[in-house]
């Protein structure tokens, strides 16, 4: 059997939040921010918005893209570290939105890496021939955990969702000796030995996101390289075999670091940072539907989709279209 994407839909907030607009509420500067992060511009949350609602949005585009209802849908997981409220999950609030009402639903708290965990998930709960049609979900709105007098971490986040379809499909016996398609092959991991890098706490003085930006970046450009070459060797794959890395939009300089390690052109990593920030784990798919829309990812074509987060997380996963 294959697990192909055959769909995909993000949604942001209305409001856009510029560097400029940045430097009015704490001391920065627009050459400061673009010079150490690559981000000019992020969406945040207004009052009328909710993750859920932005989730339903990038959900409902989705199905309309791979062209099946929701009620068709056996099972919608959510990767997010900011739901809109502990209980009920945002899944089990996205299923009710979009009428999805023969799924089971569940959370995953993976922080950045929320999405890939969700795919990972996803991909061996299908493999088991009990879930045949099922919707991911990665999305975050860390401007409401961000404390917007630390220029350290309120210059770096945005808000935002991205969606996708996945359908579990029995191979054709004349298919069965060709090439593969869909999910090729993944794998997850934390250290939590290592939590306290990056942390945003429910309650007290530390609500707001707190980080170790060096200890993170070490990390970042450390790991992501590790975590494609290991779902390369896993998937039976070479980088020759890839056209395109979407990677966790964290920062320009962890990118750039990356395609060097790896010695990979960085054409070959798309960016979306500048308009959108540090999403959280809407990143990924965010960015994977802004290029399956814009018709840079075409069958054929394979991609890694890799990312880290708070946890630490980590994780990898090959995409053949």
């Amino acid at each position: 059997m294959e697990i192909e994407l055959c769909g995909t839909g993000c949604a942001l907030p209305k409001k856009r939040l510029s560097n400029d607009d940045l430097s009015r509420m704490v001391d920065t500067s627009d050459a400061w921010i673009r010079e150490r992060t690559g981000i000019s511009y992020r969406h945040v949350v207004s009052e009328d918005e909710s993750l859920a609602g932005l989730c339903s949005i990038a959900s409902v585009r989705a199905l309309e893209a791979a062209g099946i209802e929701a009620r068709e849908l056996d099972l919608i997981i959510v990767g997010t570290s900011t739901p809109d409220q502990h209980f009920p999950s945002c899944a089990c609030t996205v299923q009710g939105q979009i009428g999805a009402e023969k799924a089971a639903c569940f959370d995953v708290s993976a922080a950045c890496s929320g999405f890939l965990y969700a795919l990972h998930i996803a991909k061996h709960m299908m493999e088991t021939g009990v879930y045949a049609k099922t919707l991911i979900i990665g999305g975050d709105v860390l401007s409401t955990h961000v404390d917007w007098t630390d220029r350290g971490t309120c210059v770096l986040f945005g808000d935002g969702a991205g969606a996708a379809v996945l359908i579990r499909k029995e191979k054709k016996e004349e298919d069965k000796k060709g090439t593969d398609c869909g999910i090729l092959g993944s794998f997850i991991a934390s250290d939590g030995s290592r939590k306290d890098s990056l942390t945003c706490n429910v309650l007290g003085k530390d609500r707001f996101i707190q980080m170790g930006g060096q200890e993170v970046f070490k990390f970042a450009v450390r790991t992501v390289p590790e975590s494609i070459e290991k779902v390369l060797d896993i998937s039976g794959l070479g980088k020759e075999d890839v056209g395109v890395y979407i990677l966790h939009q964290a920062n320009c300089r962890i990118l750039e670091s990356v395609a060097r390690k790896l010695g990979e052109p960085i054409e070959k990593f798309p960016q979306n940072l500048d308009q959108r920030g540090n999403t959280s784990a809407g990143s990924v798919p965010i960015l994977l539907d802004e290029l399956v829309r814009e018709g840079k990812l075409k069958k054929g074509d394979t991609a890694v989709l890799a990312g880290f987060g708070a946890g630490l997380t980590w994780g990898a996963l090959t995409l053949k279209f």
